[in-house]
C-alpha cells in the first residue's frame, strides 16, 4: 500500500531479459534499511526488491507487467518515480494506492500556467467512467486531484491536471515530451465501485 507521495527518483542502471525482466534500480535510500521482499512503487507498479546493494536495488519484472504498463518505461538510463510502502503511523499525504496499473494514458498538452504547468492526459474509454472532477488519479506513481474531465466521442476521456513546480521538480514530470505514455491508476474506491456496476449491468441482461 502507497500514497502516492514520490520519495525519490531512481535511474535504471542494468536491464537484463532473464525468463522475467531484471533491472537494476540506483536510489539514494538508506538500503539497509530496506528489506528483501520489500515492495517499491516504481512509477506506479508495486515491485519486489530481490536484491540489493548499498545504492540500488533489483526488481523482476514478468511479461504481464511489461505488457502492462508504459512502453518503454523499463529502459536503460530510464527515470523512475520510487516511493516505499506505506508504514503503519505514516503520515497519508496523498489517498490510498495500490501500486496496480489500471491503464495507460497519453499526453495530450502540457501548457504552462503562471508557475504551474496544466497537463491534459489521454485515458481509454474503459477508465473514463471512474475518472472525476477533483477525484484522484495515480500518475506514473504520483497522487493528483483531476481538474476537469472532457469526454471524447469515442467513449475515452481528456483529465486535466495542475502541476505545481514542487511536484514537477520531485518527479519525472519535470520532462514532458510528446505522447509520453503514462501509468494510470484509478481511485480504489472507484475501482470497486466500478466492478459492482458492472455486475449490476451483466444481472439485469439476464
Amino acid at each position: 500500500m502507497f500514497t502516492g507521495i514520490i520519495t525519490d527518483i531512481g535511474a535504471i542502471n542494468q536491464a537484463e531479459q532473464r525468463g522475467d525482466l531484471r533491472l537494476a534500480i540506483g536510489c539514494s535510500y538508506a538500503m539497509d534499511s530496506v528489506a528483501i521482499g520489500a515492495s517499491i512503487a516504481c512509477s506506479g507498479a508495486c515491485l519486489t526488491v530481490v536484491e540489493k546493494g548499498d545504492d540500488w536495488f533489483a526488481v523482476d519484472l514478468s511479461a504481464e507487467t511489461v505488457a502492462r504498463t508504459a512502453p518503454g518505461l523499463w529502459t536503460m538510463g530510464g527515470r523512475l518515480n520510487l516511493e516505499r510502502a506505506l508504514k503503519v503511523g505514516d503520515e497519508l499525504g496523498g489517498h490510498i494506492v495500490t501500486g496496480h496499473v489500471d491503464g495507460i494514458g497519453t499526453l495530450v498538452s502540457a501548457t504552462p500556467v503562471g508557475d504551474s504547468i496544466t497537463l491534459v492526459i489521454a485515458a481509454a474509454a474503459a477508465l473514463a467512467p471512474a475518472l472525476a472532477a477533483k477525484g484522484s488519479i495515480t500518475v506514473d506513481g504520483i497522487s493528483l486531484t483531476v481538474n476537469s474531465i472532457e469526454d471524447q466521442a469515442d467513449g475515452s476521456c481528456h483529465f486535466a491536471l495542475n502541476i505545481i513546480p514542487h511536484t514537477a521538480a520531485a518527479t519525472t514530470l519535470d520532462r514532458l515530451d510528446a505522447g509520453r505514455a503514462f501509468n494510470l491508476e484509478i481511485d480504489v474506491l472507484a475501482r470497486y465501485l466500478d466492478r459492482m456496476q458492472s455486475l449490476q449491468r451483466q444481472q439485469c441482461e439476464f
